[in-house]
């Protein structure tokens, strides 16, 4: 299986690398702002987590809070081979005007690569952009 590698970068005004970070490793807040069931076993290297009411599944290979995470990634997708992950980074930086995420997806399935650009950016990002202008603007 031919696969592809791809990088995206976002910011998230006023908020904290670590508030930021939270979002994506905290089941509540993670539910919160996509809407969707999401369990997570726990917060430790190895541990397994569901999203998405289990379209997305994985666990985490490394952890480091408010700064980076690393996790192998599957999705519930057509030709989406059963065994396969992808390796999503997550990176945080301190910026002027919030937290930059720095995001790099490799091992994608070649064909899969345009659907889940789209899809982080419409299922995590602009959500999350939503989910902490409702929490500043309080």
């Amino acid at each position: 299986m031919k696969t592809k590698t791809f990088r995206q970068t976002v910011t998230f005004p006023k908020a904290k690398p670590l508030e930021v970070y939270s979002l994506i490793m905290d089941a509540k807040k993670h539910s919160a702002f996509t809407g969707s069931k999401v369990s997570m076993s726990d917060d430790e290297v190895d541990g397994k987590f569901e999203v998405y009411d289990g379209y997305g599944s994985g666990f985490n290979i490394e952890l480091k809070p408010g700064k980076k995470i690393v996790q192998g990634w599957h999705f519930k997708e057509d030709g989406w081979p059963d065994d396969h992950f992808s390796i999503c980074t997550f990176i945080f930086s301190k910026v002027s005007t919030g937290t930059k995420l720095s995001f790099t997806q490799a091992a994608v399935p070649e064909h899969k690569e345009e659907a889940l650009k789209e899809g982080w950016k419409l299922y995590y990002w602009n959500p999350m952009k939503a989910y902490l202008l409702r929490k500043h603007t309080k």
